[in-house]
């Protein structure tokens, strides 16, 4: 059997950037999802739509809104389409990485009980920000590294 270029086990593997991506994508949009279900989410009769108002957590711990649901299933959606290609899995990793980081500096500066606060966000949802936002960088960064001896 001749082996072919483009053929085999290395043409079908999925490079791990990729599979984080695909990962942090499923994960999103199972949050956003469970964002919308009573019970997963406590105090969901409170959901509102946007403002610090809205009294529902997710898990009890993570407070939500409508918006704050949708932007977590926009999210798994870019993931997973960003995932298709490493320099696209990568991008999502990078820059997602990055706006998760904005948000929790946003969760920190901003007072969770003024008008503000419209996504909204609480002390856990800040921490959680900051985790994913290291986070995501980090795998962003170190699964498209290149061997030393590949550098030049």
């Amino acid at each position: 059997m001749v082996n072919r270029p483009g053929r085999g086990a290395s043409a079908t593997a999925v490079s791990p950037v990729r599979r984080a991506a695909q990962a942090a994508g499923v994960v999103f949009l199972l949050i956003g999802v469970l964002g919308f279900i009573p019970g997963i989410t406590t105090d969901y009769g409170t959901m509102k739509f946007a403002g610090h108002d809205s009294e529902a957590k997710l898990l009890g711990l993570f407070q939500v809104s409508i918006l704050h649901n949708l932007v977590h299933l926009a999210y798994g959606v870019a993931g997973l389409a960003l995932a298709r290609t490493v320099s696209g899995a990568r991008t999502f990793l990078l820059a997602g990485g990055a706006l998760y980081l904005v948000l929790w500096l946003y969760g920190v500066v901003v007072d969770h009980d003024s008008g503000a606060n419209f996504v909204p966000l609480n002390n856990a949802d800040d921490w959680l920000h900051l985790f994913l936002g290291v986070g995501m960088i980090a795998l962003g960064l170190a699964l498209t590294r290149r061997p030393a001896g590949a550098r030049r």
